[in-house]
């Protein structure tokens, strides 16, 4: 029989977060369930109450996120798996989007990642295992009009998890970037933030195409949470697990067909960016 592991999941009190905590606590592991507003998970840990530990958490505040670690190992034991899931999207062209509507969004899903990241690693690095999730986008790969700065938030998280997989290996400790497609949450509906500001000469552009598509597809989006869940516990018993998973057949054309378009237009430029070095005739 495997051995239970415990579990941080942040953003637990809807969507992926909420699916991941409760398929894992469905398995049997311990899950410390984490919120903005406790209130929120607590139907699910009365569902569970010897093995989910609920913590109100905000993690734009790293103060709070490093005590709230401590006390939640102080109640469930050594973090095994931390879920970074907490975040939000943001919908709008770049020029409609103000300082106040995506800096908070990438305190939420850049920052904020990074200080739970860190609050976690000094325990798992002494005790040379764990397992890292960090939530991406199938936009964190391949970047869409009217979502710049969201996939810019999720560029960054994959930039930081490519990098620190590499850091913490000799550690023991394994990072996974999810890449999800569209999956049947709140994402796209009321989870989801437009901007404030309109500008006229974009309502006929892809920016504004993108924000229809996104309404159009709220509560018929193809791919299952419970799914996802069940293939991150799949994951954490993988001895060597991908550093990108991408999660849906969208996901997986969406970043087939960029890394392909990437490797086309390396190839058209190659000896353009090769003219560049010292030895090479003018």
């Amino acid at each position: 029989m495997a051995e239970k592991k415990v579990w941080l999941i942040t953003g637990c009190d809807s969507g992926m977060g909420k699916a991941i905590a409760e398929t894992v606590l469905e398995h049997g592991d311990k899950v410390i369930v984490t919120a903005r507003d406790a209130a929120n998970v607590a139907a699910l840990c009365e569902q569970f109450p010897t093995t989910a530990f609920p913590f109100e958490l905000d993690v734009t505040k790293p103060d709070d996120i490093r005590h709230v670690v401590a006390q939640a190992e102080s109640a469930a034991g050594p973090i095994d798996v931390l879920v970074n899931n907490a975040g939000h999207g943001l919908l709008g062209a770049v020029e409609e989007t103000s300082p106040q509507e995506y800096r908070p969004m990438f305190e939420v899903n850049f920052f904020g990642l990074v200080e739970t990241t860190r609050a976690v690693l000094p325990g798992m690095r002494q005790r040379r295992r764990g397992h890292i999730f960090c939530t991406s986008s199938s936009g964190g790969y391949a970047s869409s009009p009217g979502s710049a700065l969201y996939g810019a938030s999720k560029f960054a998280v994959e930039g930081f998890a490519e990098g620190l997989a590499q850091e913490i290996a000799t550690f023991g400790i394994k990072v996974t970037i999810i890449e999800p497609g569209s999956f049947r949450t709140q994402f796209a509906g009321s989870s989801m933030r437009k901007t404030k500001q309109s500008i006229d000469e974009y309502k006929n552009t892809p920016a504004a195409a993108m924000l229809e598509r996104m309404a159009q597809r709220d509560g018929k989006q193809p791919n299952d949470p419970k799914r996802l869940a069940k293939v991150l516990m799949k994951i954490v018993a993988e001895p060597a697990p991908p550093l990108r998973l991408p999660l849906g057949e969208d996901s997986i054309d969406r970043l087939e067909k960029k890394a392909a378009d990437t490797a086309a237009e390396f190839r058209k430029w190659r000896s353009l960016a090769l003219s560049v070095a010292f030895d090479v005739p003018q």
